[in-house]
């Protein structure tokens, strides 16, 4: 059985596979570093990045290296995902050069749209009303319709694979919903999704102590908890939105998105120290059509390289410390 590189290893690896594409695009010097999300060297005023791994979240940790070193120029490399990061990269007014690697090559990239978002069907649709009674919070996210309760997802609506007729799933999860729909399958929904939100108030609730369900979303239970007070911000109101791409699960913490009713304002809200929270919240307010975006983040979770980031950006975009309250689970 083959043993994994170490982190230091794959760097070395990595880092050499990125000297012999930049070749001679650049003049010799240190070799390449590890910078969590590929590895990085400066030429002259000139930051290069090879993302490794996944790459759709590496334009904020590049930028960030690239500005602690002074560099006045950024160009990234990276393999998959190349259209998104191009077109997140045009949100900064910083230049921003992402080059696409293909097998020994470097091509330029043109910038990939957003997705548009899909419809929910009107079936789904008419599940809101259940949803909301029951005591949770209806999401539209991608042709979803979901409840949220202190921001974690509770219920959601699909289509049952053999009449093809919309229900309404209960559970945290996709694992959680299939195990509870065998259980509780004769038991009216509604009744058994209030029972279900009660029991996640309670334990996402300030103050409670640490348990599973409530470290999870944390983001979104920041959201939550803004939406039900957004005077902290001085709005008067916030509506759950879409991030600018899918959710992939519940697990991997992500940023989330909120809005005024007059679409002028898009809120991100994020936790734990990310590099590319900006980045996420460009693209959010791109999405949205917004002419400003705040960025809410816990106060422990604010770094000042964010705040270089944001000014950077082209829409208005500024950095704000959640209130205390908003933020102990």
């Amino acid at each position: 059985m083959t043993t994994p590189p170490t982190a230091s290893r794959r760097d070395q690896l990595v880092g050499a596979k990125f000297t012999a594409l930049v070749g001679d695009r650049v003049s010799s010097g240190e070799p390449p570093v590890g910078i969590g999300v590929g590895v990085a060297m400066l030429r002259g005023d000139t930051a290069w990045v090879m993302l490794d791994g996944a790459t759709e979240r590496g334009i904020g940790p590049a930028l960030a290296w690239a500005l602690r070193k002074g560099a006045t120029r950024l160009v990234v490399l990276a393999d998959t995902g190349v259209g998104a990061l191009a077109r997140r990269a045009q949100a900064f007014d910083f230049p921003i050069e992402v080059l696409a690697i293909s097998g020994r090559d470097l091509h330029s990239v043109t910038p990939e749209p957003l997705a548009t978002e899909a419809t929910v069907p009107a079936a789904h649709l008419a599940f809101a009303a259940t949803i909301e009674a029951a005591g949770a919070v209806p999401v539209l996210e991608f042709g979803v319709l979901m409840g949220e309760v202190a921001g974690l997802e509770v219920c959601r609506v699909v289509d049952d694979l053999n009449s093809g007729l919309a229900r309404l799933d209960v559970g945290v999860g996709a694992h959680d919903r299939e195990t509870f729909q065998m259980m509780h399958a004769e038991r009216p929904v509604a009744e058994a999704l209030r029972d279900v939100v009660v029991y996640v108030e309670q334990l996402r609730a300030p103050g409670v102590p640490a348990h599973p369900l409530n470290r999870l979303a944390a983001s979104r239970l920041l959201r939550a908890r803004l939406m039900a007070d957004p005077s902290a911000l001085d709005l008067e109101a916030l509506l759950p939105a879409a991030p600018p791409t899918p959710r992939l699960n519940l697990k991997n913490e992500v940023p989330c998105a909120a809005r005024t009713p007059d679409g002028s304002t898009v809120v991100v809200c994020s936790t734990g120290i990310d590099l590319d929270a900006v980045v996420f919240a460009a693209d959010a307010t791109l999405r949205h059509g917004a002419q400003r975006c705040l960025v809410v983040v816990p106060p422990r979770d604010l770094v000042d390289i964010q705040h270089r980031l944001a000014a950077l950006v082209r829409i208005p975009t500024q950095l704000v410390a959640a209130p205390l309250a908003h933020v102990s689970a």
